[in-house]
């Protein structure tokens, strides 16, 4: 079990978390869940012994696995001995055991040497390469990585890696801050089947709506300046949280009815023979004051895109043929595909095999090594990079607000902070450099920049990166409601069931087509694989 006990923490002035307590329990697995800045991964640093918290108390079970995100720390090291360090009694008993082995054997170091084996035996240490290398399989990193040293795989495969070294350790507690950022669809599933499985205290941080749905048997919630756990997954805790506010309201409303009669009673009658009755309707006043509603700290945006007046042609995109390779390594091979006017397709796939080759081609951003893309009438293209770098300078002190002017100069500030304000920048935060935003801010003004304009296609990679739930739902029915015509690729099963009607996916037998929506073509496949 992990407990918190009146646990406080401040960063300078700002607080964000005063006197929590929370008991999180063993075979539960709870999805901490809140708006970006509210201080889920804080919290998780402090359970973890990584940050400290300004007064209170954690207890931990005497084993606790998370997730480092350290990358750095590991650069040197084999992929297989990072995640075996994920059992660190078992990796400084076998490193020991090494070392003592290319020495001289006295008794001293034989009997060491005993002590060590015992260790290794109660580790399941005879089968932990085995172990380690199944989990790297599962999880897409190939069989040839797995004695390279970190720095020489890519760095979404690192991640991957230090995921597996925190699963490998059999712990009391699993800790794991974000898990699926950098997994495909395949990997996040096999993670889901995993957790099932894990007979500990799990406690995740996931921007994930589907994932937290599947894999949650409770919610802790960060909101109302503590924590609230309720029973369920992540819908169910959003539904029992709008029943319990429209309760509070209702019951509010009923209360302020009463109230105004007996108010009109104790003016009518507060003095005279019937003064007595009057008394013990005001003490009846005080005691049915309404119940205080307190403001949630969930904030959700507002995305939607102006529909284009000019409407693209009802070709948007003939691609005929096209190739790209890198360092001679074939990345896409003669494909072909036409994009209609209303077309809302998801590109999905395992990283790597092209999806944000494909997106930057038909941008224009990359040109194909052979092969034609051809663009139709009108097309009038917004676009957002997975690389936000690529269309904002974060080295420039340029601000929110004269970004966004230099971007449309044909508005005026008030439609510019229109736009902000429903992208969660008010007040003075338009004037925020965008060198100090975060990433999920940066993302919400590229949104901003895309609302601004008059798009009538929208071309988006990996949009969710760095948004919380309530912006990946809000951008969802921004898509689905967009008149022109979107191609998006996307690793949230939610992002893609609400917003796209046809799939393009990267396969491990090429690139495959579907007309239709995105459960449909998961069905189709499941199907095709029996």
């Amino acid at each position: 079990m992990i407990v918190l006990d009146k646990i406080t923490k401040k960063h300078g002035a700002r607080v964000l978390f005063e006197d929590v307590s929370a008991a999180f329990t063993p075979g539960h697995r709870y999805g901490l869940t809140g708006p970006n800045g509210c201080g889920k991964s804080t919290l998780l640093k402090i359970m973890m012994g990584v940050e400290h918290q300004t007064s209170g108390k954690v207890v931990l079970p005497k084993r606790v696995s998370y997730l480092k995100q350290n990358i750095n720390e590991f650069l040197n090291m084999k992929v297989r001995d990072v995640v075996i360090m994920g059992n660190e009694r078992l990796y400084r008993a076998l490193s020991e055991r090494d070392r003592l082995y290319s020495g001289d054997i006295t008794d001293a170091i034989g009997m060491r040497l005993a002590e060590l084996e015992e260790i290794v035996a109660e580790e399941n240490g005879y089968v932990a390469e085995s172990d380690a290398e199944a989990l790297l399989l599962h999880i897409g990193i190939k069989r040839e990585s797995f004695d390279r040293e970190m720095s020489e795989i890519p760095t979404d495969h690192q991640f991957r890696v230090l995921l597996c070294q925190a699963i490998f350790c059999k712990s009391d507690a699993l800790l794991l801050d974000e898990p699926t950022n950098h997994l495909d669809l395949e990997s996040i599933k096999w993670l889901e089947d995993l957790l099932h499985d894990y007979e500990g205290t799990l406690i995740v941080v996931s921007h994930d709506r589907h994932f937290l749905n599947t894999v949650c048997t409770d919610i802790a919630d960060i909101d109302y300046d503590t924590i609230i756990c309720y029973s369920g997954n992540y819908d169910e805790m959003v539904a029992t949280k709008s029943h319990i506010k429209e309760r509070i309201e209702l019951d509010n409303k009923s209360k302020e009815k009463k109230i105004a009669q007996l108010k009109e009673f104790v003016a009518k009658f507060g003095s005279g023979t019937r003064a007595s009755q009057a008394k013990s309707r005001v003490k009846e006043i005080d005691r049915l004051n309404p119940q205080e509603i307190k403001k949630s700290n969930i904030q959700r945006p507002y995305i939607r895109f102006h529909p284009p007046q000019k409407p693209s042609g009802q070709s948007v995109y003939k691609i005929s043929k096209i190739s790209k390779s890198f360092n001679g390594v074939p990345v896409i091979k003669n494909f072909s595909y036409e994009i209609h006017r209303g077309d809302k397709i998801g590109v999905i796939g395992n990283n790597g095999r092209g999806k944000t080759t494909l997106l930057q081609m038909i941008s224009g951003k990359l040109k194909p090594d052979s092969g034609t893309i051809t663009i139709g009438h009108q097309v009038e293209i917004g676009y957002f990079p997975q690389n936000h770098s690529d269309v904002i300078d974060k080295s420039s002190p340029c601000k929110i607000l004269e970004y966004l002017t230099k971007q449309n100069t044909k508005l005026n500030e008030q439609e510019i902070r229109s736009v902000l304000g429903k992208l969660l920048f008010s007040g003075d935060e338009a004037f925020k450099e965008v060198t100090k935003l975060s990433g999920g801010e940066t993302a919400r003004l590229i949104l901003a920049s895309i609302m601004l304009n008059e798009f009538n296609t929208l071309i988006l990679d990996e949009p969710n990166n760095n948004l919380d739930l309530e912006a990946v739902s809000a951008l969802g029915w921004g898509l689905d409601e967009f008149k022109g015509s979107a191609i998006f690729a996307s690793h949230d099963r939610d992002l893609l069931d609400i917003a796209a009607n046809k799939i393009i996916a990267f396969e491990d037998d090429g690139i495959h087509t579907f007309d239709g929506k995105f459960e449909k073509y998961l069905e189709k496949r499941a199907a095709t694989k029996k």
